[in-house]
Formats: C-alpha cells, sequence, structure tokens
C-alpha cells in the first residue's frame, strides 16, 4: 500500500501574529512553524498502517523552503520520504492541483491529510483534492480501518458519528480522534538522525492559476479594560449587562 499525506505548515500557536505596514500580507518574521496539528494525526495514522501493513509513506507539502524543518519533522516521524512543491501556497485550488499532480504521478492507493488548516482554518483542500482525482472523500474522519481495497471509516455527524466503507483509492480527511492523542509520535533522536539521509524531493509547479486573492489583513480588536463590580452593587451589573456589554 502507498500512502500519501499532505502536511502543511503552520504558525506555532504561541506566536504572535503581525501583519505587513499596509496590512497586505502576513509577517512571517520570527515566526516558528510547526506541522498543522490536524495533518500530525493523519500522519500518525499512516505510521500505523506503515507498521499494521507495511504500508509505504511519502509526505507532500506546497510550499517555499522555509518548510523544509516541518517536512524533516514528518519525516522523522517516520515517513519513508517526501516531496515539497516549490511554490507558495496562495489558496485552497492551487494547493490541491498541486496536490493532486503528485498523486497521480505516484499512484497511491491512499491520500490522509487533516480536515483543515488551523491557520487559515480552511477545509476546503482535501474536498478539491478529491474532485480533482476523481476519487472517493470521507471528510472529519475519527476512525479509520483498512482490509485490503476497501476502508471502513467513522466519521463526525452532527449529533453522531457514521460508519462508512469506500473503495480505495480514496482521499481521507481527518481530525483530532483519528489516532488517540496518546499515540502522536515525538521523533527521538535516532528518528531525527534517519530524517537526514531520507529523500526529499524538489518539485516545480504544474500551474499558477490562484481563484482567490487576500486583499487585507486586521488584526483582532484588543479587549476592552476589565470592570470590577463589588457583589453587592447587583444594579451595577445589570446596567453594565444592559448598557455596555448588551448582552441582555
Amino acid at each position: 500500500m502507498k500512502i500519501l499525506v499532505c502536511i502543511s505548515s503552520v504558525p506555532d500557536t504561541t506566536s504572535k501574529i503581525n501583519f505587513t505596514a499596509d496590512k497586505s500580507a502576513f509577517d512571517k518574521t520570527g515566526i516558528q512553524w510547526v506541522i498543522n496539528p490536524l495533518d500530525e494525526f493523519a500522519l500518525t495514522k499512516a505510521i500505523q498502517l506503515q507498521t499494521s501493513q507495511g504500508a509505504t509513506v511519502t509526505v507532500v507539502n506546497v510550499g517555499d523552503a522555509a518548510g523544509e524543518s516541518v517536512i524533516r519533522k514528518a519525516l522523522a516521524i517516520g515517513a519513508n520520504e517526501a516531496i515539497r512543491v516549490n511554490t507558495e501556497a496562495k489558496d485552497s485550488f492551487s494547493v490541491a492541483t498541486e496536490i493532486a499532480n503528485v498523486a497521480k504521478a505516484g499512484n497511491y492507493d491512499m491520500i490522509l491529510c487533516g480536515k483543515e488548516s488551523i491557520d487559515y482554518n480552511g477545509g476546503a483542500v482535501p474536498g478539491m483534492v478529491a474532485q480533482l482525482l476523481d476519487q472517493p472523500f470521507v471528510n472529519a474522519c475519527v476512525g479509520l480501518e483498512v482490509n485490503n481495497s476497501e476502508v471502513t471509516a467513522v466519521r463526525e455527524i452532527e449529533g453522531g458519528k457514521e460508519t462508512i466503507s469506500v473503495k480505495l483509492p480514496a482521499v481521507i480527511a481527518g481530525q483530532k480522534g483519528m489516532v488517540d492523542e496518546k499515540d502522536l509520535i515525538i521523533p527521538n533522536m535516532r528518528g531525527i538522525m534517519s530524517a537526514r539521509t531520507k529523500p526529499l524531493h524538489l518539485q516545480e509547479p504544474v500551474s499558477t492559476e490562484v481563484k482567490v486573492e487576500g486583499v487585507s489583513y486586521d488584526s483582532v480588536p484588543q479587549r476592552a479594560s476589565v470592570k470590577m463590580v463589588s457583589p453587592d452593587n447587583l444594579d451595577e451589573l445589570v446596567r453594565l449587562l444592559h448598557e455596555e456589554a448588551k448582552v441582555i
């Protein structure tokens, strides 16, 4: 079995988010990049299938050289090889186009990814990849079992869970619960050293078409200062909630 895992590099959640002076772009200065957490669940599941079924795991990242540290971490976690498409990830369609091209060339049995990225909270890429490849698509997957050419997947739906089966090849978008958090792999020294010798293939993009362009960015407004109200002054509390907070 050949598995392609799509990983994106996102700012660490502790990073301070700033924009350029003209607010036209995200300021990457001083940002610490990490594997998108939902992609990490998908990667861990792929490594489990590597162990249990002898699967070959390839990771693909669409981005510039700044993301190579994240790719090397994925290799240290256990992926066999990596592919970096050498172009800036500008919108969901352009990213999906490049991933679909890699998938077609590699003839993979399964494509795993997180259901969305935590930077822009974009969840369009997995479905677009499935459409471009004309493959079955399972979103919000929290359980996955593979039996030869068939996959049994559990996905979250409103009010419960749904169990479905699909034929491979297929695109599976996972989320928290796809594997237990305790099973997420922290690279050890052996994995880090072996990652240096694993192949990282550089590919040029096949398309420059972009359908969405960011116009401007604005920071979240600062929170207003806190007002302390005495527990004995309920009338003042009610007034503030009604006139200022406007919640009652």
